[in-house]
C-alpha cells in the first residue's frame, strides 16, 4: 500500500488531545491506554489500562465530566492482577451495565495465552472476577475444529495463528490457547440473551448466550465448528486489510446499534490502527446495514504516531453527551485520548454505505 495513512475527509472529527498520560507511579508509568467507559448522567467513569515496567498490565482508575475536566484519578490500581490467568496483565477493560449489574470484560494475559475473562460488579468499586470465558482450546483442537467449517465461506487467515505457531514448534504445547480478544458486551440483552463480539484473528465474531455457564469448552467447540455462521465482519476495505477488532460497546440508536472498531492495515513504516464504524441491525445484530468504506480517523497526531506502540488510534469506549460523541481510545499505547464526533453526521453517512 503507498498510503501511510487514511484520512476521513467527509466526518469532520475534532481531536479533543490527551486526556490521561503515564505519571510516576510505578503501575502506571509507562503507559495509560485503551479505556473501558461507563457514562453516568454528566460524569465519565475511565477504567484504563495502566502499563508498569516490564509490560505488567492492571486497571487504573478516572472520572471525568463533559469537558473533561478530571475530578478524581486513583493513585493505586482499581483492578489488579490476581491469578495465575492474568499474571501478566489485566488489559483492555470494557465496560456495561445490564440490568443492576456491571459487567466488565478484559483481556487476561499470563505471559503466554491472552484471552477473554470477566469480573461483574454492583458498585464500580469492588469486583468479583469470574474467570476466563473464552474457548480453553489449543492450537490443534482449533485446527481440527475449524476444517469442519465451510472452507468457502472462511477466511483462510483463520489458519493463521495455527500456521505461525506450527512453524515454530509450538502447536503441540498443551497449555497454549487459542488468541482471543477485543471481548465487547452489548449494553442490554437482546431476545433474553446475552450478545457479545469476540475476536478470533483477523476477524470480528457475535456469540449469544443465555447464562454465563453456557459458554463451556463444548459451547465453544460448536461455535468454532460453525464459525463460518458467526463471523460479524472479516476485513474489507484497504484500511483494515490485516486485521480487525471490536472497540467500544455498541451504542443504540434509532437506526441500529452502532459499532466503533480498530482496523489494521500495513504501511511503509509499519503497521497502522485506525477507528472505524458499522451499523447493525437493531433486533438482530449478527446482521451488518452499514459500514463506512474509509477510517472514521486514524493516527495524525504527534502523540497518536510516536509512542509505545506507533500509529496507533485504538477505540474502547464512548459517552453520549447532547449530539456529540465523545471517543475515548488508546493513543499510541501510551496515553488516553479524546475524539468528538457529531452522532447524527455519523448515522447519515453510515445510512448511505446500507448493505442490503
Amino acid at each position: 500500500m503507498e498510503h501511510t495513512h487514511q484520512i476521513n475527509t467527509r466526518i469532520p472529527i475534532e481531536k479533543k488531545g490527551i486526556l490521561l498520560s503515564p505519571t510516576k507511579l510505578k503501575f502506571e508509568s509507562n503507559g495509560v491506554l485503551n479505556p473501558g467507559i461507563f457514562q453516568e448522567g454528566e460524569e465519565v467513569h475511565i477504567f484504563y489500562r495502566a502499563v508498569e515496567d516490564g509490560n505488567y498490565s492492571t486497571i487504573g482508575y478516572a472520572k471525568t465530566n463533559e469537558h473533561l475536566d478530571l475530578i478524581e484519578r486513583k493513585s493505586s490500581p482499581l483492578i489488579t492482577r490476581d491469578f495465575d490467568y492474568e499474571k501478566h496483565g489485566v488489559e483492555d477493560a470494557r465496560i456495561v451495565k445490564i440490568e443492576d449489574t456491571y459487567y466488565i470484560t478484559y483481556t487476561a494475559y499470563d505471559g503466554i495465552n491472552a484471552m477473554g475473562a470477566l469480573a461483574t460488579s454492583k458498585d464500580l468499586k469492588h469486583f468479583e472476577k469470574k474467570g476466563i470465558i473464552t474457548p480453553l482450546i489449543t492450537y490443534n483442537e482449533y485446527k481440527y475444529h475449524l476444517e469442519h467449517c465451510n472452507q468457502e465461506r472462511l477466511n483462510p487467515k483463520y489458519y493463521h495463528y495455527y500456521n505461525l505457531f506450527a512453524q515454530i514448534g509450538l502447536v503441540d504445547e498443551k497449555h497454549r490457547y487459542l488468541r482471543d480478544k477485543d471481548i465487547v458486551l452489548f449494553p442490554r440483552k437482546i431476545n433474553g440473551k446475552f450478545v457479545m463480539l469476540h475476536r478470533i484473528w483477523p476477524g470480528i465474531q457475535i456469540v449469544q448466550f443465555e447464562k454465563w455457564e453456557d459458554l463451556t469448552k463444548e459451547f465453544w467447540e460448536d461455535h468454532i465448528k460453525n464459525l463460518h455462521d458467526h463471523i460479524l465482519m472479516d476485513p474489507l476495505f484497504d484500511f483494515e486489510v490485516n486485521y480487525l477488532g471490536a472497540g467500544c460497546p455498541p451504542i443504540e440508536t434509532k437506526d441500529g446499534w452502532l459499532m466503533i472498531y480498530h482496523g489494521v492495515c500495513e504501511t511503509p513504516v509499519g503497521k497502522t490502527y485506525h477507528a472505524a464504524a458499522a451499523l447493525l441491525d437493531i433486533d438482530d445484530p449478527s446482521k451488518v446495514i452499514g459500514r463506512l468504506p474509509y477510517p472514521l480517523f486514524s493516527p495524525v497526531e504527534e502523540w497518536e504516531l510516536k509512542g509505545v506502540v506507533n500509529h496507533v488510534v485504538f477505540p474502547t469506549g464512548a459517552a453520549l453527551f447532547g449530539g456529540d460523541l465523545h471517543i475515548y481510545y488508546g493513543a499510541a499505547d501510551k496515553h488516553t485520548a479524546v475524539a468528538k464526533v457529531s452522532l447524527q453526521l455519523l448515522l447519515s453517512e453510515l445510512k448511505k454505505t446500507a448493505i442490503s
